[in-house]
């Protein structure tokens, strides 16, 4: 499909291809801040797959002191939903890890749920990166995960210096996008910051970041970013995943 034929710009629903992978999602029930139970979880399966998902991995948090996961936790919240949606779809499970010592621990012991092989979703407090940032990823890279930065584009401490994304990046991180950042979900500036990132080709992978039916619906409005086709590049790279 050529967007410019487009005579506004698309909604985020349009963009959206039939078999897209969805690597960040909070759709297992009952199990952090995203789905309650499950029939929450039925629901927002059922929607995306009519969007045109095609598989979806669940990332629930691991945030000590916040949301206590664990490989068990998680996978029991998997089983409660796994072959209950309708129609075709394929569910997984994962985590969306936050960065601080617990991690390190998980990484030394090799207990990280991973999205596919050795890739896993992390991410950082909204606030402030932790003091130990470049240490984590490292001990994460020589143990052989490959670290995905969740929502880059939503961690306002690194938008005063673009130069910190590169150092992020040189250090070995992938970036993965949330889709609603680009209908200004999250407000303008960082829709401003993910169109800078796609068009420096520094977002590797897309994720929905789905928590609830509001999320879902915010895809039927219109992108506020120009870039389209660098959007719909990046869509592609999910494929990966399946």
């Amino acid at each position: 499909m050529i967007f410019n034929l487009f005579k506004s710009k698309p909604t985020l629903k349009e963009l959206i291809p039939k078999g897209f992978v969805d690597i960040h999602s909070h759709i297992l029930p009952g199990i952090d801040d995203g789905a309650k139970n499950v029939e929450e979880s039925i629901e927002l399966i059922n929607n995306m797959k009519e969007m045109g998902f095609s598989k979806i991995i669940g990332t629930p948090h691991t945030y000590p002191g916040l949301y206590e996961n664990t490989n068990e936790s998680i996978k029991e919240s998997f089983k409660k939903i796994n072959g209950k949606q309708s129609g075709k779809i394929k569910l997984g499970y994962s985590s969306e890890y936050m960065m601080d010592s617990s991690i390190i621990e998980k990484a030394n012991k090799k207990e990280l749920l991973c999205l596919k092989d050795n890739y896993i979703l992390i991410e950082m407090s909204f606030l402030a990166p932790p003091n130990e940032l470049y240490d984590i990823i490292f001990n994460l890279k020589i143990n052989g995960y490959y670290p995905i930065l969740a929502h880059p584009e939503r961690y306002l401490f690194l938008h005063d210096d673009f130069k910190k994304y590169h150092k992020l990046k040189n250090h070995g991180c992938y970036f993965q996008m949330n889709l609603l950042s680009t209908t200004g979900f999250y407000g303008n500036n960082i829709a401003k910051i993910s169109e800078k990132l796609l068009r420096n080709n520094m977002i590797d992978y897309l994720g929905s970041d789905i928590h609830s039916m509001r999320h879902v619906r915010e895809f039927e409005n219109k992108l506020i970013i120009s870039d389209t086709i660098s959007l719909t590049n990046t869509i592609e790279n999910n494929l990966f995943f399946k």
